[in-house]
């Protein structure tokens, strides 16, 4: 019988595409997977995936009720179940998958998407971040497998525990699509992209503000903490009426990427408002690369690293309006036409240079080496 293998995140499966991969990937390999999550009120029927899914239905639906009847419920759902080895997907689901391994004697494993302990929602509350630092400290010396999502948040990571980490990118499975040649100019007809949480440090309240001066329309497919506030700002700036922001709300993977093979540009502005913003490294970056879309970035350490090598996105210093309009305008019709097609050709060249296929192997390595001896023969579907 293959091993069985039990995910564990707070996210709607739906809408996690880095979870869908790294599950699909397992599973193809032989692995029988269970991915847990929650439903919110507004939650739409699962998909199909080639793995098990279960959600979790919650009274509360924020803050630190929200986490502590998850986990309780996480709790009692994961007495009931059985694996070979139980992954906790960052700190908020990992005290209950912990001792859930520590009960029956089998590995823990942590992927961290993120610096828990440093992005702005605890950050900002010292009290907050001093307690997820003692999970963090209790947990991560436990783990029998750890990985993150790029190099500079593994390296911290290991300085701050004495343990390595390994990586695995969230980068997009490469399609056997074929994008057409690049646009000698950006197309008249595109539009702004942003693809992700509308959280706080994502730079959107200074996009809003950017754009009555940039000669694009906007859209903004997720939700999030600041859903409310931004949708009155954008109110407030006449962007709602003219319909020069759209705002599309969740967006299930497939669609996204197709929508996103339409934008003139995407754009990924983080605030450094934590070290986990700062050393990110989001899967929109790569999503926008694969969808041969030139991109404008924050100056962060990671994406300056990848674009020095591919050059598929102008930088930016800081999130001055001025400076987004800038960048954006540069890139939009009107603007830099040489500059945008040598942006959307260097996308296309790099796509096959960093894909999920490749990160996959890492994957499947470490998860060989975690569960040596595994009987995966029969490839197992949930």
């Amino acid at each position: 019988m293959p091993p069985r293998l039990v995910f564990t995140v707070t996210t709607d499966l739906n809408y996690d595409q880095r979870m869908q991969r790294i599950c699909a990937s397992l599973a193809h390999a032989g692995y029988r997977v269970l991915l847990v999550g929650r439903q919110g009120p507004a939650s739409q029927p699962l998909g199909p995936q080639p793995y098990a899914q279960h959600r979790l239905r919650c009274f509360f639906q924020h803050g630190k009720l929200f986490y502590a009847e998850y986990n309780l419920r996480l709790l009692l759902f994961l007495a009931g179940q059985r694996a070979a080895a139980w992954c906790a997907i960052d700190l908020d689901t990992a005290l209950p998958v912990w001792l859930r391994a520590r009960l029956g004697g089998q590995p823990f494993v942590y992927d961290a998407h993120e610096l828990f302990t440093e992005v702005p929602e605890v950050v900002a509350r010292p009290r907050v971040q001093r307690l997820w630092r003692r999970v963090e400290d209790f947990i991560v010396p436990r783990a029998a497998l750890a990985y993150t999502v790029g190099p500079a948040l593994a390296r911290l990571f290991g300085q701050r525990h004495g343990r390595p980490f390994a990586v695995v990118r969230n980068i997009s499975r490469l399609s056997a699509e074929v994008l057409p040649p690049a646009p000698t100019a950006a197309p008249p007809d595109g539009f702004i992209l942003y693809q992700g949480a509308l959280n706080e440090g994502r730079g959107l309240e200074e996009l809003l503000t950017a754009m009555p001066h940039i000669n694009g329309r906007l859209v903004l497919c997720g939700e999030g903490d600041l859903s409310a506030s931004l949708r009155r700002q954008a109110e407030a700036l006449g962007l709602l009426a003219s319909e020069q922001v759209e705002f599309r709300g969740f967006v299930r993977p497939d669609d996204l990427r197709e929508l996103t093979r339409h934008a003139t540009v995407g754009v990924n502005l983080l605030r450094n408002v934590g070290l986990s913003y700062y050393y990110s490294l989001a899967n929109k970056f790569f999503d926008y690369l694969h969808a041969g879309v030139p991109q404008v970035v924050v100056d962060f350490p990671e994406y300056r690293a990848l674009n020095e090598q591919y050059d598929v996105a102008d930088l930016v210093p800081d999130l001055e309006p001025a400076t987004l309009a800038a960048a954006l305008n540069r890139l939009l019709p009107g603007g830099d036409a040489a500059r945008y097609q040598q942006l959307a050709e260097n996308a296309r060249r790099a796509r096959p240079l960093l894909s999920w296929q490749h990160e996959e192997q890492e994957l499947l390595q470490l998860y060989a080496g975690l569960l040596p001896g595994a009987d995966l023969s029969r490839v197992a579907g949930a």
